[in-house]
């Protein structure tokens, strides 16, 4: 077994809409980032490169490369997904958490989870996710930033 965390922020700017967990959510902010910036995929890819002992994110996907300027994080974390695979391992499950004050996520919660078990390959039941809000204070609450956390929880992969 391996366990692996991951975290990532974002500065938020006008306009939208806001991508969590690959579903983009109507908002009047967006994340600024160098992919698509969306800081619950980048939590996940580096939870997953980190159980597996690969780094992180901006080592496999840097963003002094051209290729990922604007880059779906979907396909990033198919990636991470496949090297992390490739050395025998499998998701028993992942927990997330977001920051961010608006919008409430309680409308999207089980879409971004469908979203992230579809993407990873595991049932919906093995995805936690919860939200969370800056209570007013500090970057995330005064909408100024997105942030995620993510905990992964590898296995040895069946060889059968």
């Amino acid at each position: 077994m391996r366990v692996g965390i991951g975290h990532d922020l974002h500065r938020l700017r006008p306009g939208g809409p806001l991508r969590i967990g690959g579903i983009d959510i109507p908002h009047d902010r967006e994340a600024i980032g160098h992919s698509d910036g969306d800081s619950l995929l980048h939590a996940v890819i580096d939870a997953l490169l980190g159980a597996a002992a690969l780094g992180d994110v901006g080592q496999m996907f840097p963003d002094t490369d051209p290729a990922n300027r604007g880059r779906d994080s979907t396909e990033m974390l198919a990636a991470a997904l496949e090297a992390v695979a490739a050395l025998g391992w499998k998701i028993v499950n992942i927990d997330c958490i977001i920051f961010v004050q608006r919008p409430k996520l309680l409308t999207h919660r089980l879409s971004i989870r469908q979203r992230l078990a579809d993407i990873l390959g595991i049932d919906l039941e093995r995805v936690g996710l919860q939200a969370k809000t800056g209570e007013g204070i500090g970057s995330i609450g005064l909408e100024k930033a997105v942030a995620a956390q993510c905990v992964v929880l590898l296995g040895e992969r069946d060889e059968g």
